[in-house]
């Protein structure tokens, strides 16, 4: 029964995650929020939804852009270079993204009637990020379903997976991962150097799936 919303992004992780739940999912939902790579993702995002046969909006989130520090929104110059674990991508933490987009997508869910929303957050992400921690993914969901009618309740299920594991699934479901995009920085390749592309590179390596991204070096 299709009665879940997606927050998809264009990425490795909501684009497996996509897949992994397309037969529950009636709409995706992406959010242009003026980062330097959403013009890179959101039209990958697009693509597999129409794919699927799922709806695909876009709202866009200037705003964010304007009022909020992350350099994530300072242009691809600013984006640190190094693993995630390094202190430095701190600074990509654009500050409480996935509560601001799983709000608003709380709200679209309950006026189409969807009794869920996904949300590909996963593992390693924890240390960076807070907004993708098992106790704030708690709270939000506890949240949805005592501020909705419809009692919305927040699916994550790759909270306590890693990367690699989500490539794994990525492979059993077939998808190509060239059909997704990772890299903060935003050019016309991937750099290969940032955070999320260090990332991206061990986890398929892990996985043991041939690296099907264009890298600039």
């Amino acid at each position: 029964m299709k009665d879940s919303a997606i927050i998809v992004s264009g990425g490795m992780d909501s684009i497996t995650l996509l897949y992994d739940k397309k037969d529950e999912i009636a709409l995706g939902i992406s959010f242009d929020y003026g980062s330097n790579h959403n013009a890179r993702e959101i039209p990958f995002a697009k693509m597999h939804c129409e794919r699927l046969g799922i709806k695909h909006i876009v709202i866009n989130l200037g705003f964010m852009h304007q009022y909020f520090k992350s350099s994530l929104l300072e242009g691809a110059d600013a984006i640190p270079e190094g693993n995630y674990a390094d202190e430095n991508m701190k600074s990509t933490v654009v500050p409480f993204r996935n509560g601001i987009m799983l709000s608003i997508a709380i709200g679209i869910a309950e006026s189409n009637n969807l009794k869920k929303v996904f949300i590909a957050n996963h593992g390693g992400d924890h240390t960076i990020y807070p907004d993708c921690r098992p106790e704030f993914i708690k709270a939000i969901d506890e949240a949805a379903t005592a501020g909705t009618y419809v009692k919305v309740r927040i699916e994550a299920p790759y909270t306590n997976i890693t990367k690699t594991d989500i490539a794994r699934r990525g492979a059993e479901l077939g998808i190509n991962y060239a059909e997704t995009w990772s890299c903060y920085k935003g050019g016309e390749k991937h750099c290969g150097k940032c955070g999320t592309c260090v990332e991206r590179k061990e986890a398929l390596e892990l996985a043991g799936i041939t690296d099907p991204t264009e890298y600039e070096e």
